[in-house]
């Protein structure tokens, strides 16, 4: 299940990366950055989620340091730093911005209105105030949902 995932939030971040590069011209060579910001602690070993997420890049042909970059941000269970932890990231001026659950999309979504977000699990994101509704989200945000009766096994975006 997990691979299935991260595999969806492979290709709604890189199908954002593509719409974003396309839309304006990009001088060759550039390096890419995603900001992936995470609510929690992290990890003492490989994350869970962010280690297949870059495995799925490197299948992809993307390359750490060479064609893309990811700045990692991590609230330390602290969501009262998740907003400039957001902000850190739009300053960086990050291509996407990948998100760890409702409250870091929450952030990102009141630090930037049109760098793209890709939330990596949300349980209700129109619930939360996050996307207008699953099938049209409206704004920047997109992403998968955890309400799996509701949808029947679908996700909103990918």
């Amino acid at each position: 299940m997990w691979r299935s995932i991260v595999g969806c939030i492979v290709t709604l971040t890189l199908s954002l990366l593509v719409m974003a590069f396309t839309a304006t011209a990009q001088p060759a060579g550039k390096v890419h950055r995603i900001g992936w910001l995470n609510a929690g602690v992290p990890p003492a070993g490989p994350h869970p989620s962010l280690e297949p997420f870059r495995q799925g890049l490197r299948d992809l042909g993307y390359v750490e340091g060479r064609n893309i970059l990811i700045e990692t941000r991590y609230a330390d269970g602290k969501l009262d730093r998740l907003p400039d932890l957001a902000a850190e990231l739009v300053r960086l001026q990050v291509d996407v911005i990948v998100t760890g659950g409702e409250n870091a999309a929450r952030a990102a979504q009141q630090a930037t209105s049109t760098i793209p977000i890709v939330i990596g699990a949300a349980g209700d994101p129109v619930g939360a105030g996050l996307v207008a509704s699953l099938a049209r989200p409206g704004g920047n945000i997109t992403g998968l949902s955890l309400l799996s009766s509701e949808l029947g096994g679908k996700s909103w975006s990918c």
